[in-house]
């Protein structure tokens, strides 16, 4: 009855906002002004704002978590409001990352959200018909299924101090802010045109329902009118069953060899302008800052990065062993792998086997007399345009972007 309680209060509190909200976001109104649209005098919305802050505050102690789903302790990496997935996780899972297995990343929270009063707005000045689609509206379009990844910017973040020296601000992920997934959904093009996209819109802003952070509002970042209509998808499956709570139920953002941010989970607006569009997510974050970086320009696409399917650091018994990894890109699939077991002192290349889709990654092997001892693994990919993965990534102060070949301690008995 408790939680029950509390479940009503929040879908309440929750379902109020999002009505004063779509109306400030659509008729330019105050929230006073909106409070009395919808039946309320402000006196009274007021009063029931309180009575429903004063039900969360008394099931305080029964918040929902930061995530969802079940993160057990030997698949993920519990890093604040986020969840890593360990690389010793995908060892001997197939090509595609389970949703159970998929990192999380979230700003805050992830909401609960019914599908029955979902709505997507998309509006702006670079549409001439701005629309609202329900849920049903959406899966009436024509879908498209995409094999791609989706990479947090700061993956493999803690090298910039552990391996280079130079410690960088922010969440200290390995490298298991990646999953690979098939994803069904909906072109925005599409969805762009229903709305009457126009000649001049430059800037295309999803929005994120996710709680709002701070005083910077929902998530949001905006994208290039090009980018919007080239590849970029609305997507509700994830592996053949519906988004889960955590990865963007009902709708999210799938744009294709970007980083993370700009794939909004639990999308509910999508903005379009004829002017450039600013949020924090593309101002104050996700810009490369410091020394090296004097014209501060906006992190975009995704590097080469490689990985093996081990603890970090890993151990291992002596004799003969299979070592296995992942590595993929942005810019299209993996050419070859080559692997070194003694610290980058010599080289061999690994056998790529199975899919090689592009933007995702491919699975490699490399048999290895392992013998006692503290060995240093090394994987460095190539990818189809002929990007290499470095010795050392360039420094910024977010620790944005680290592609450099990684030191992966392991030691044999």
């Amino acid at each position: 009855m408790r939680n029950a309680l509390k479940n009503e209060a929040q879908y309440d509190a929750e379902r109020l906002d999002r009505a004063i909200w779509r109306l400030r976001r659509t008729e330019s109104i105050s929230r006073r002004e909106a409070l009395t649209r919808l039946g309320l005098s402000a006196l009274g919305g007021a009063a029931l704002a309180a009575g429903l802050s004063g039900s969360r505050r008394a099931f305080a102690q029964d918040a929902p978590p930061a995530v969802i789903k079940p993160t057990p302790e030997d698949t993920f990496r519990i890093l604040n409001t986020n969840r890593e997935t360990l690389w010793q996780a995908f060892k001997g899972q197939g090509y595609l990352t389970p949703a159970s297995q998929f990192f999380v990343r979230n700003h805050t929270s992830s909401p609960s959200i019914d599908a029955a009063t979902w709505s997507l707005r998309v509006e702006g000045s670079g549409v001439r018909n701005p629309i609202d689609l329900s849920y049903e509206d959406l899966l009436c379009f024509p879908t498209v299924t995409r094999t791609r990844a989706i990479e947090c910017a700061g993956n493999g973040r803690s090298f910039y101090g552990t391996q280079q020296g130079t410690p960088a601000s922010g969440t200290q992920w390995l490298l298991g802010a990646i999953g690979v997934a098939e994803w069904r959904g909906v072109r925005l093009s599409d969805i762009l045109d229903r709305a009457g996209v126009t000649a001049d819109a430059v800037d295309v802003m999803p929005e994120g329902l996710d709680p709002e952070v701070n005083t910077d509002g929902h998530v949001r970042r905006p994208i290039p009118i090009e980018k919007a209509l080239d590849d970029v998808l609305v997507v509700f499956e994830m592996n053949g069953e519906p988004l889960p709570p955590d990865h963007g139920y009902p709708a999210r953002l799938l744009v294709p060899g970007w980083i993370g941010i700009a794939n909004i989970k639990w999308v509910g607006r999508i903005e379009v302008s004829t002017e450039p569009l600013f949020s924090a997510w593309n101002t104050t974050q996700y810009r490369f800052t410091g020394a090296n970086y004097p014209d501060t320009p906006v992190v975009s696409r995704q590097v080469p990065k490689s990985a093996f399917e081990l603890a970090f650091p890993g151990t291992l018994t002596a004799g003969e062993q299979v070592l296995t990894g992942r590595s993929w890109s942005a810019e299209g699939s993996i050419r070859s792998v080559d692997v070194s077991v003694d610290g980058g002192a010599t080289w061999r290349p690994a056998v790529i086997s199975g899919r090689n889709v592009r933007q995702a990654w491919a699975q490699w092997s490399i048999p290895w007399q392992a013998t006692p001892g503290e060995h240093v693994l090394k994987a460095r990919a190539t990818d189809t345009a002929g990007n290499v993965q470095p010795d050392t990534s360039l420094f910024n102060d977010n620790g944005y972007l680290f592609g450099a070949v990684v030191n992966h301690p392991v030691t044999v008995s």
